[in-house]
């Protein structure tokens, strides 16, 4: 199991930028997969983006072009840096990392809005 801890959300207006980071307990290297899922106000959860160890990413449609999924094992962190954002991609943030469970972060609350 690892503690997972994000930062980096906030209230940006429409075409803005912001970068997540998930600051991992332990070390990430081993851990095969690794990801980002949102979940906005009466919506349910749903998967953003994915990373392995090999670096092979995954993205949902609604974001592709726009996020970028990255992992830095040597920081044992994780990150998604957001462009060109649009009000729907207002939600909370959540990583995760999958090892013999899933391990969640408590969240971070990303707001677009003019």
């Amino acid at each position: 199991q690892v503690q997972l801890v994000e930062s980096g959300g906030g209230l940006v207006q429409p075409g803005g930028s912001l970068r997540l980071s998930c600051a991992a307990s332990r070390s990430i290297s081993s851990i095969n997969v690794l990801g980002w899922n949102r979940q906005a106000p009466g919506k349910q959860r749903e998967l953003v983006a994915v990373i392995t160890t090999s670096g092979r990413t995954n993205y949902v449609d609604s974001v592709k072009g726009r996020f970028t999924i990255s992992r830095d094992n040597a920081k044992n962190t994780v990150y998604l840096q957001m462009s060109s954002l649009k009000p729907e991609d207002t939600a909370v943030y959540y990583c995760y990392a999958d090892t013999n469970m899933r391990s969640w972060g408590q969240g971070t609350q990303v707001t677009v809005s003019a």
